[in-house]
């Protein structure tokens, strides 16, 4: 009873900001109308193998001409959002705005976004790793955050080193698909300490926004080739149009 009228006092201090734009909302971690309105959450028909929105009606089992080109290494992706306006915000606000509250509610907008995809119990969930030298500046990795609200909104074990940056690489703005993949190349490996226990198990990869998918493939290939299960991936947001 104390705590909770601890908290009831406190809400009546620090009401509730939308995560958006900042006005109070009912709710913590909660989105006001107009934001919510505004935020580009991906509905309708997508490519199941990088979630990217296609046209026409939602059905199951579609493949954009890109992954039908070129196959990635997973069996399925999921976004939550497009990367645009209030998405774009909110990914930016958690990966450089030290707006780390983001990632519960963000968890469950991507575990949402999973539907009916069913997962093995033994699933474990890593986030694509930053170098570390990077994670000193930043202080945090937004993809480790995300990856623990995930694996807590599904019960699912999570491993937040499962994969390491040993090489730091620039930033892939402004490069093209295949210039991005072959930056990456050598820059992930399995850490040490879990490669053994990795055989055979499903791998839940998870990342903030996914563009052309370079990086993702990179952590995927090291999965794979450490004798991972099948591999998934989810993302807080999609760009639609690569650039």
């Amino acid at each position: 009873m104390q705590a909770q009228g601890l908290q009831t006092a406190l809400a009546a201090i620090y009401p509730p900001r939308c995560l958006g734009c900042g006005v109070p909302v009912g709710s913590e971690f909660g989105l006001c109308g107009p934001c919510w309105r505004d935020t580009p959450f991906i509905a309708g028909a997508i490519c199941d193998s990088c979630s990217v929105p296609l046209p026409g009606p939602g059905e199951d089992g579609l493949t954009c001409d890109a992954c039908m080109a070129a196959p990635p290494p997973w069996r399925w992706a999921r976004s939550a959002l497009i990367y645009d306006g209030t998405g774009r915000k909110l990914v930016l606000a958690l990966k450089h705005g030290d707006r780390q509250e983001i990632a519960q509610p963000a968890g469950r907008w991507m575990v949402h976004a999973m539907g009916d995809r069913t997962l093995a119990t033994d699933t474990l969930v890593a986030p694509v790793p930053l170098h570390w030298m990077r994670t000193i500046k930043r202080r945090y990795n937004q993809s480790a955050l995300l990856a623990r609200s995930v694996a807590r909104q599904l019960g699912l074990s999570w491993c937040p080193n499962l994969l390491q940056r040993v090489r730091r690489t620039e930033s892939l703005d402004g490069l093209g698909r295949e210039e991005r993949f072959t930056h990456l190349q050598g820059s992930m490996r399995i850490h040490p300490r879990h490669a053994a226990s990795l055989a055979g198990r499903p791998v839940l990869l998870v990342d903030d926004v996914l563009t052309s998918g370079a990086t993702l493939s990179t952590a995927a290939q090291c999965c794979r080739h450490a004798g991972s299960g099948e591999i998934a991936v989810a993302t807080l947001a999609r760009v639609a149009k690569e650039t």
